[in-house]
């Protein structure tokens, strides 16, 4: 089934992981790229995990997961390796009405976390719905090489310009050159 693409603001939501290992890890850095709103239950941590728990000094428990514990939560990440677990924590998170990722377990799982790009203001999401990570990797290692480093800024002038013009077609003929003149400036390797 295809998943729909949409960018989620994560401000306000509640997000929990529940795994300590290098999966959950890996979720968790991809989390705080867009917020820092993430509290984190697992029996063992590894050592990375640990480490960025304690730099960012998130909240997290050492302990095994108990039910109840996602009710209070608006985004769940189950990153464990007992599926029957998985599947547990999965149904009881239709309860409470959270969205619910169980990693690499795509029968439990309300969404999937995408490959993506993120320079400043621009964010590329990658997914083939489960068919192929490797290619969503290569895919994504090609469009870094692409995409300049300093697009960051170009979408802050961008963002500075647009907000200088009166709404109409002028202004956006104007962006709409401005934008394609820079794409264009790009060399396609």
């Amino acid at each position: 089934m295809p998943y729909f693409p949409a960018f989620l603001n994560l401000h306000a939501k509640q997000i929990l992981i529940i795994g300590g290992g290098v999966v959950a890890h890996n979720k968790l850095v991809q989390l705080l790229g867009f917020t820092e709103n993430i509290h984190i239950i697992a029996q063992e941590f590894c050592d990375d995990m640990f480490k960025v728990m304690e730099q960012k000094t998130l909240l997290y428990q050492q302990r095994a997961y108990r039910v109840g514990d996602i009710k209070e939560y608006d985004i769940v990440i189950i990153a464990i390796d007992d599926l029957t677990l998985a599947k547990e924590i999965y149904e009881e998170s239709k309860e409470y009405k959270c969205l619910c990722n169980s990693v690499d377990n795509l029968e439990n799982c309300d969404f999937t976390f995408a490959s993506y790009i993120k320079q400043g203001d621009l964010t590329l999401a990658i997914s083939t719905n489960g068919a192929s990570p490797a290619f969503t990797k290569q895919l994504k290692i090609y469009l870094e090489s692409v995409i300049p480093k300093d697009v960051g800024e170009f979408l802050k002038e961008m963002k500075e310009f647009r907000a200088t013009l009166p709404k109409g077609n002028e202004r956006m003929k104007m962006l709409k050159d401005k934008a394609k003149n820079y794409i264009k400036s790009w060399r396609i390797k």
